[in-house]
């Protein structure tokens, strides 16, 4: 059975290159999805490696994930974001699983595979508090698998059938500098209070306080985020403080349009 590997990117010379090295000679095509706007070294780097362009506008995270499904030729897709990096033993598990994997008009058959991932915080490997293993489905049954268009960030995919566990890991190097953090998460908390905003979720003002509250609580205590000592903590109290960004967001947009 056939591979696609799909990489949908955007201004990404820093990385593209160690994603592609790290999974030539493991697909019969790798594609990668970049965005029109894209102004820097990203696409003589991918045509330097033979890679497939594909240029991509931006809508939504989901969509871009669909429109990749749709320009693969392979039967199977393993989604690699730019800035993540497949380890060989992975590559060798893919291929194996591949191999091995029944027909998928089998009812028992997998359909798709999800692969822990490893993040890396300012050139550190995060162990706890939510990213690890960060267990993501990124190999699929490119048929039977479609990214609900609502969710407008951290989608998911839906797969029609089951889907396993692989053992092995990629990494993914998370961030690196303040400024990419920040810019990242106010992103992300947009993004969010829009998708919240639309799926009819509302917030209250009391929600500025118990929502952040309640993210460092469960990324700080409960996912034990303390055991990557001061990155934990920074880490955990980060996404407290980009939580009230969302709900500011929110409570904004609720009182710009109060019947959406």
């Amino acid at each position: 059975m056939g591979l696609s590997v799909a990489i949908p990117a955007k201004n990404e010379e820093r990385y593209i290159a160690g994603c592609l090295d790290s999974v030539s000679g493991l697909a019969d095509e790798i594609v990668v999805a970049l965005a029109p706007d894209s102004s820097d070294r990203t696409a003589e780097i991918c045509q330097q490696r033979g890679a497939r362009i594909e240029w991509v506008t931006f809508v939504s995270f989901a969509q871009l994930r669909n429109d990749c499904l749709a320009l693969c030729r392979q039967p199977w897709v393993f989604f690699l974001d730019a800035d993540e990096v497949a380890q060989p033993e992975l590559c060798r598990e893919i291929t194996t699983a591949i191999q091995q994997a029944p027909d998928p008009a089998d009812s028992e058959a997998f359909v798709g595979y999800w692969i822990p991932r490893y993040n890396y915080f300012f050139g550190r490997r995060v162990g706890h508090g939510g990213w690890y293993p960060d267990h993501q489905l990124r190999l699929l049954w490119r048929e039977r698998a479609h990214y609900p268009e609502h969710q407008r960030v951290h989608e998911v995919v839906q797969l029609q059938g089951q889907a396993g566990y692989l053992q092995e890991h990629f990494w993914h190097y998370n961030i690196d500098t303040l400024e990419e953090f920040q810019r990242k998460q106010r992103r992300y908390a947009r993004l969010e209070a829009e998708m919240f905003l639309q799926q009819g979720q509302r917030a209250r003002p009391h929600s500025l306080l118990t929502q952040p509250w309640k993210e460092f609580y469960r990324r700080y205590i409960q996912l034990q985020g303390w055991r990557d000592g001061p990155l934990g903590l920074f880490l955990c109290a980060a996404m407290g403080y980009y939580r009230l960004h969302t709900v500011r967001h929110l409570l904004q947009k609720q009182q710009e349009w109060p019947s959406a």
